[in-house]
């Protein structure tokens, strides 16, 4: 079942919360103004259930549902993150040019 974002960005309900998307981390990324509200609007929901996590006083568990919610929105934060195209380096964009005009 997906469920859509007011971002526009589409996921799906079954995400796996402790997925690992393996991409060059090191990177810069274009992010585009949706995908920027959205990881905005992801990164404050997180950081308010872990402010309420940690002022309740409550103990990890793993089947704590507000730590699982919390898991699945970084999970869907790091699926949109990665999703943005990276951006090349001078170096990359300087031997593409060279290529072009060897060409």
């Amino acid at each position: 079942m997906a469920a859509t974002t007011t971002s526009g960005f589409t996921f799906t309900d079954s995400a796996s919360p402790v997925s690992t998307i393996r991409a060059s981390s090191h990177r810069r990324r274009r992010i585009s103004p949706q995908a920027g509200r959205a990881l905005e609007i992801l990164g404050h929901a997180i950081e308010y259930l872990t402010d309420e996590f940690i002022h309740a006083g409550r103990s990890f568990s793993a089947s704590d549902g507000q730590l699982e919610a919390v898991q699945l929105l970084m999970a869907v934060n790091r699926e949109i993150y990665f999703e943005c195209p990276e951006v090349l380096s001078f170096g990359e964009r300087f031997l593409s040019l060279l290529h072009l005009r060897a060409a």
